[in-house]
């Protein structure tokens, strides 16, 4: 019997996937794991571009809002967990499709997180309070400057990506980066990645128009209800960390609007920035039919 195959489908925001991951799964008769770290809470559907229901029922979906903010999904523990999925659906499928613009929860499936250290609690208690008492901007600055390379590609905004970043440092004295870079873990199937990619100008103009049919699909009442929550998790995603301030009268809606699509496209940049070190990625034009794709795809894997 040939090896398992799970199909990777990345790229940038907006750029596509879904769609793509959908062609794979119809071709294939399979299931989609999806790879974004924010469809993952079921309080969050507008501002994640969570797959509509007509999407969903093209094809079996996993990890699509299975949870809530309150139960947070590490990268760690979403490897654990796919790698158990994966095993059962590999019974009775050949291929599993991975669809998702979350680069290292990506790559903890693909290829393993490297062992991260395990963190003491009074490294843990001492970072957190003293993000607390001197706030993102102190943050940022250690994170910088221990860690410049990772610093660099990730989401300055999301405070936990860089508390964890400085947990691991204070822990190991080893840079984030440096375990991201490491070899990778053997895995029981092969890895196909496939990459969506657009031009700058295309790319952005599909992140700004998405952003406008988030509004009218009503993301600013979404934010609303998310306003009091307890949860770090909205107050650091794209899309609604930008709106909360309107309710407190910082500024307007659309202020709000502007910053969105300016840090989406700031996002998408980030990503294709951590993706194109990849060289086992193979890329195609998001206008490329994705029939084409699925049959250079099936050549990849002798099929």
């Amino acid at each position: 019997m040939s090896k398992k195959t799970l199909i990777a489908v990345i790229g940038p925001t907006a750029v596509g996937k879904t769609a793509l991951g959908i062609a794979f799964a119809k071709a294939y008769k399979t299931s989609i794991i999806s790879c974004d770290s924010r469809q993952f809470y079921k309080e969050m559907t507008v501002g994640t571009a969570v797959p509509n229901p007509d999407e969903l029922a093209e094809a079996e979906h996993y990890f699509i809002q299975d949870r809530s903010i309150d139960n947070p999904l590490t990268a760690g523990s979403f490897e654990k967990e796919v790698m158990e999925l994966l095993d059962n659906l590999f019974v009775k499928n050949d291929v599993v499709v991975m669809v998702g613009g979350s680069a290292l929860y990506e790559k903890a499936v693909t290829e393993g997180l490297n062992h991260f250290p395990d963190i003491p609690e009074e490294i843990r208690g001492e970072i957190s309070q003293k993000f607390e008492s001197k706030g993102l901007e102190w943050l940022q600055n250690e994170v910088k400057q221990k860690d410049p390379e990772f610093y660099e590609n990730a989401d300055q905004e999301n405070p936990r990506r860089l508390i964890r970043a400085l947990e691991i440092f204070k822990t190991s004295s080893r840079k984030l980066s440096d375990f991201q870079t490491g070899n990778a873990d053997k895995r029981p199937f092969k890895v196909i990645k496939v990459g969506l990619e657009a031009d700058r100008e295309e790319l952005y103009d599909r992140i700004n128009k998405r952003v406008d049919l988030m509004f009218t699909q009503g993301l600013f009442k979404e934010a609303e209800v998310l306003k009091n929550s307890s949860s770090s998790i909205p107050k650091s995603t794209v899309g609604y960390q930008e709106i909360f301030p309107v309710f407190d009268g910082q500024y307007d809606i659309d202020e709000a609007i502007r910053l969105i699509k300016r840090n989406s496209r700031r996002f998408a940049k980030r990503q294709m920035t951590w993706y194109r070190k990849d060289d086992s990625v193979h890329w195609f034009n998001y206008k490329t039919r994705h029939n084409e794709i699925v049959q250079r795809v099936s050549q990849l894997m002798g099929k």
